[in-house]
């Protein structure tokens, strides 16, 4: 996991040439207006726009506190502390590994293991801190009309479900998600030039099949009893996505009662890494219509949340039927959106034109919100007992 995410850590510049959605200009086309209404889908809109912006791929680690007591192999090094100083300097998280526990891929000679990071969040931080260095300049530039995209990315049991959605007992723990509403249903309060407004949809990618979480048309007993989403391209290589509902949220309370909705239909089963692990990936989507006073164009963006499912190595957790299919689909699709964010870094150094989006559904999804202009964050979440210290390291 790490060392994938170590080759992707250097700010990538993009050109805005592979799709028009990225930045979303007030448009004339108020068909789109109109299917929000009817709450049908997530059509994207045409930009007008031709100025080349800067995006950056920001990637982060966050170490989750441990569960019981366990010796200190991990460390970070700040910046200024490095003294083998390279290109850009950049915060780094090590771990130990005693040459007598190495085994399989992991190098006996090697004890130390570095990996570079755009920040490093130890295990006291608060999720706060979190939201106000991860996520707050993505939420702006989507209320601004760019689409964006912030991922939660970890083996199970790591935390991230923790980071992008939070504890249900304290206030102070509401995750990313939560305090992503609360701040967009704030700060458009003071934006008097516009009116918008907000729909949610909430997508879950089950073993590469969709569901919309957001159901209330029937009694969901199992994912099956969910509405299947699929996917569509026109002939402008455009991808829409189809019977996923898109909710109107007038105001925080509702749009935190449709994540709990949601988060309610999830599939979760239990793992020797977890018990309760999530075996899905889950696409949080806050639709944001702008349309300035006084005129008949409106501009839409969208913020996708992303809950990645815990990854795992099979060989290592020794587990078998469902749950051996549901982590082979679980590694290629994570392994799927790795290609995606490497072809675009190769992109940017004209190494490449293709960007394989189509291989899984995922990343289908995510196509208008990768790259271009687009802002996009992943925060890893690291389990530092002993037992996971290697699997982290390899996956």
């Amino acid at each position: 996991m790490l060392k994938n995410l170590q080759s992707d850590i250097s700010i990538i510049t993009l050109n805005n040439d592979d799709n028009t959605d990225k930045k979303n200009d007030f448009s004339n086309d108020s068909s789109d207006d109109k299917n929000l209404k009817n709450n049908t889908k997530i059509d994207e809109i045409d930009s007008d726009d031709n100025v080349e912006e800067i995006s950056t791929i920001k990637i982060y680690s966050r170490i989750r506190p441990s569960k019981y007591k366990v010796p200190n192999r991990y460390w970070i090094v700040k910046p200024e502390e490095d003294v083998l100083n390279d290109e850009k300097p950049l915060p780094k998280i090590g771990f130990l590994i005693p040459r007598s526990e190495s085994q399989g891929l992991i190098n006996n000679q090697k004890e130390k293991h570095e990996f570079k990071f755009d920040r490093v969040f130890d295990k006291d931080t608060k999720q706060e801190e979190i939201f106000d260095v991860v996520a707050k300049d993505v939420v702006l530039s989507v209320l601004d009309g760019y689409n964006g995209t912030i991922f939660a990315y970890g083996q199970t049991g790591s935390g991230k479900t923790f980071t992008i959605t939070g504890g249900a007992e304290r206030y102070e723990d509401r995750g990313i998600i939560p305090r992503s509403l609360q701040f967009i249903f704030k700060e458009i309060q003071k934006r008097t030039d516009c009116e918008y407004s907000i729909n949610i949809s909430y997508l879950e990618i089950y073993n590469e099949n969709g569901y919309d979480l957001l159901d209330s048309s029937r009694e969901a007993k199992k994912l099956e009893d969910l509405p299947k989403v699929y996917l569509m391209e026109d002939d402008e290589n455009r991808i829409h996505i189809r019977n996923l509902a898109s909710i109107p949220a007038v105001n925080e309370e509702e749009a935190l009662n449709l994540l709990f909705i949601g988060d309610t239909n999830r599939v979760i089963s239990e793992t020797p890494s977890n018990p309760e692990s999530s075996r899905s990936h889950c696409i949080f989507i806050i639709t944001v219509v702008c349309k300035r006073q006084g005129h008949d164009a409106i501009r839409k963006s969208k913020l996708h949340l992303v809950d990645l499912a815990g990854s795992e190595r099979v060989a290592k957790t020794q587990i078998g039927g469902t749950l051996l299919k549901e982590a082979k689909y679980i590694n290629l699709s994570l392994h799927y959106l790795e290609q995606v964010i490497i072809a675009l870094h190769e992109k940017a150094l004209g190494k490449r034109q293709h960007i394989p989006y189509r291989n899984s559904m995922m990343t289908s999804v995510l196509r208008d919100s990768l790259g271009g202009n687009c802002k996009t964050t992943m925060i890893a979440t690291i389990a530092v007992e002993p037992e996971l210290i290697e699997v982290i390291i390899k996956n």
